[in-house]
């Protein structure tokens, strides 16, 4: 019988998208190698991988050493929330609820990036897979003291799924090709790529650094203290 263990501090977000990829057949926290899996889908055919599926709400980084010692025997799909709509519940230190807003900040694809950065030596093993799940989803802040001092001391308790509302793969060179802007000059920085992905440049920067290190940009020199890079000319 598959172990429980990692069910039991589940976030309400893992556990809500856990169950939404979960389909008849699956195995749930089943052990592989040393550790265990959220989804594990039984291969279609004969002598074919099995998939596991492992829903990362946060830090990409931490899946390093899993995909160590599964990639090179097995597909892994890696499902990443991003959140294009955000509600923020306030609850005091008596549990009251304080108020509900609605946060400006609103995701996209572009923003699956600063958590790729750790992973970029895996990026292109042909059993990875990212699948960006863009969700509505809620925080929950608690008034304990114990939070970031940007949120004033307020604690993320929690995070619940309202929707999914898409989904967008990277499964290939290709997808990542994809997302380089065709309206970017031959030659470019990271300031010029900001613009065209109508972002800040400090995600640009780890963009870049993503794109630079599959292959798929080059660096051909520098303007002022900056990079200048442009397309590489094998992107496939």
């Amino acid at each position: 019988m598959p172990s429980r263990i990692g069910t039991l501090t589940e976030k309400s977000l893992h556990a809500a998208l856990k169950q939404l990829y979960a389909q008849p057949g699956d195995l749930l926290e089943s052990r592989l190698h040393g550790y265990f899996i959220d989804i594990l889908r039984p291969p279609l055919s004969a002598g074919d991988p099995p998939l596991c599926i492992e829903i990362q709400t946060k830090h990409l980084a931490a899946m390093k050493p899993k995909l160590a010692a599964l990639l090179d025997q097995h597909l892994v799909r890696v499902v990443h929330p991003i959140a294009q709509q955000r509600h923020i519940l306030r609850i005091d230190r008596d549990g009251v609820i304080q108020n509900r807003r609605k946060s400006p900040k609103r995701g996209g694809v572009y923003h699956i990036f600063p958590e790729l950065v750790s992973l970029t030596p895996f990026l292109a093993h042909p059993n990875l897979s990212i699948e960006i799940a863009f969700v509505h989803d809620e925080e929950v802040w608690i008034d304990d003291g114990q939070g970031s001092w940007r949120r004033k001391r307020w604690s993320i308790h929690d995070r619940r799924l309202l929707a999914v509302t898409g989904t967008h793969l990277l499964a290939a060179r290709a997808d990542y090709t994809a997302l380089i802007p065709s309206n970017l000059p031959a030659e470019f920085d990271t300031g010029e790529l900001a613009r065209a992905i109508r972002q800040q440049r400090t995600l640009a920067q780890k963009v870049a650094y993503c794109l630079r290190e599959m292959g798929l940009i080059q660096v051909i020199g520098k303007r002022g203290r900056g990079l200048l890079y442009s397309a590489a000319q094998d992107r496939a």
